[in-house]
C-alpha cells in the first residue's frame, strides 16, 4: 500500500498550482487523508486535512487560498492551492491512514508519500 503525489513546481508569486495523491494498493478503508508541508529548517505541518467524515480542516495560513478535495473513491486527495506566497515554499506531502485486511484483521497503517516540491519565487 502506498501513496504517491504529483503536481508541484516553480510558480511566481499570486500564481496558482495544484497538487495530487493517489492511494493504492490492498486498502480496506481510508480513515482520512491530508497534505502537510515542510519547509527548510522547520517542522513539518499541517496544509489541509480530509477526514471520513465531516468538513475538511484548514492551517489558518492557508484558508482562503488553498481548497482540499478528494475524489468519490475517496482514494485520491487533491490540494488546489491559489495566491501563493513565498512563505508556501516546501515540500509537500501526501499523508493517508488506512485500513489493511490482513488475515480477518483491519491493521490501521499511516502512509505518507515521497514529496513533492513548490516553489514560489519571482
Amino acid at each position: 500500500v502506498q501513496v504517491v503525489e504529483s503536481g508541484g513546481g516553480l510558480v511566481q508569486p499570486g500564481g496558482s498550482l495544484s497538487l495530487s495523491c493517489v492511494a493504492s494498493g490492498s486498502i480496506f478503508e481510508i480513515a482520512g487523508m491530508g497534505w502537510y508541508r515542510q519547509a527548510q529548517g522547520k517542522q513539518r505541518e499541517l496544509v489541509a486535512s480530509f477526514p471520513s467524515v465531516g468538513s475538511p480542516i484548514y492551517a489558518e495560513s492557508v484558508k482562503g487560498r488553498f481548497t482540499v478535495s478528494r475524489a468519490d473513491t475517496k482514494k485520491e486527495l487533491y490540494l488546489q492551492m491559489t495566491s501563493l506566497k513565498p512563505a508556501d515554499t516546501a515540500v509537500y506531502y501526501c499523508h493517508a491512514k488506512v485500513g489493511v485486511l490482513e488475515r480477518g484483521l483491519i491493521v490501521t497503517y499511516e502512509l505518507w508519500g515521497q514529496g513533492t516540491q513548490v516553489t514560489v519565487s519571482s
